[in-house]
C-alpha cells in the first residue's frame, strides 16, 4: 500500500530533493481502451494531481513534470488545441488546491509559442500560487533540452559581445545560470513512465548524474504508490558521481 511505502521512505532517509518525470503513455492508454488520445490526456491530469499530492507527502522539495515538448507542436492541430485547453482547465480547477498544499508553480519553456488563452492560464496559476513554501512545481511546457542549451549559449554569446562577460569566465556555473532551471539543484531522480528507455530531449544538461527509474506503468495509471516505489528504489542506490570509495 502507498501508506506503507511512505512509512518506509521516512524511515530510510535520503529523500531526493528534486524529482523529474517524463509523463509518457497517455495515447497508448487511450488506444488500449478504444478512446481518443484526448481522453488519455484528460485522465493524465488525475495522475498529475496524485503525484503532486504524493510528492508533498514525501517531502520532495522540487517536482519537475515534462508536460509538452517543442516536438509536440508537430502533432495534429486538434490535439494541440485539446492540450492547451486542458492547461486552462488545470489552472482554473487546481489553483486553490495547490495553494492549500503550499505548492508554488513555475512554467518553463518557450512560452511565446503558446496562444493567448494558454498564456493567461499560465499567468493565472503562476501568479496564484506564488509564495508556496512546501514544494516547487516546474511544469515544462513548449520545452526542449537542445533548444534550451542553444538558448543558453546564445545568451552567453550576447553578454560576451556586449563586453559584459569575459569568455574565460564561462564555466559550469555560468552556463547553468542561463538554463531555465538555473536557480535550482539538478534532479536527483528521473522517472519515466510507459517503459520507454530514452530521455526524449528532456533536461539533457541537468540529468548528467541523475538516477533513472523506468516503469512500464502508463502515465494515466501512475499513482502515488508508483511514485513512492521509485523513491524507495532511489534510496537503495549508492550515488558516487563518478567517484569510488576508498579501500
Amino acid at each position: 500500500m502507498a501508506s506503507d511505502l511512505l512509512h518506509q521512505i521516512r524511515l530510510h532517509g535520503a529523500i531526493p530533493r528534486h524529482i523529474a518525470i517524463i509523463m509518457d503513455g497517455n495515447g497508448r492508454w487511450a488506444r488500449g481502451k478504444g478512446l481518443p488520445r484526448t481522453a488519455g490526456h484528460r485522465q493524465g491530469m488525475n495522475a498529475v494531481r496524485e503525484v503532486i499530492e504524493g510528492a508533498v507527502e514525501a517531502g520532495i522539495e522540487i517536482l519537475t513534470l515534462f508536460a509538452f515538448s517543442t516536438d509536440n507542436w508537430q502533432r495534429p492541430r486538434v490535439e494541440i488545441s485539446a492540450l492547451m485547453g486542458l492547461l486552462t482547465v488545470y489552472a482554473r480547477q487546481e489553483r486553490a488546491e495547490l495553494v492549500r498544499q503550499g505548492v508554488e508553480v513555475h512554467v518553463l519553456g518557450e512560452l511565446d509559442r503558446m496562444d493567448a488563452a494558454a498564456r493567461r492560464a499560465v499567468d493565472t496559476i503562476v501568479d496564484g500560487t506564488s509564495g508556496g513554501s512546501r514544494m516547487r512545481l516546474n511544469l515544462m511546457i513548449s520545452y526542449g533540452a537542445r533548444e534550451e542549451i542553444v538558448r543558453a549559449t546564445r545568451l552567453l554569446a550576447e553578454r560576451v559581445a556586449k563586453g559584459e562577460l569575459d569568455p574565460s569566465a564561462i564555466d559550469d556555473d555560468a552556463f547553468r545560470a542561463e538554463l531555465f532551471t538555473g536557480d535550482q539543484p539538478d534532479p536527483d531522480l528521473l522517472i519515466r513512465t510507459s517503459g520507454e528507455f530514452r530521455l526524449s530531449n528532456f533536461l539533457l544538461w541537468q540529468l548528467a548524474y541523475t538516477e533513472l527509474h523506468v516503469t512500464p506503468v502508463l502515465w494515466p495509471d501512475f499513482s502515488r504508490k508508483e511514485l513512492f516505489s521509485a523513491v524507495r528504489d532511489f534510496q537503495r542506490r549508492e550515488r558516487r558521481f563518478g567517484r569510488v570509495r576508498a579501500g
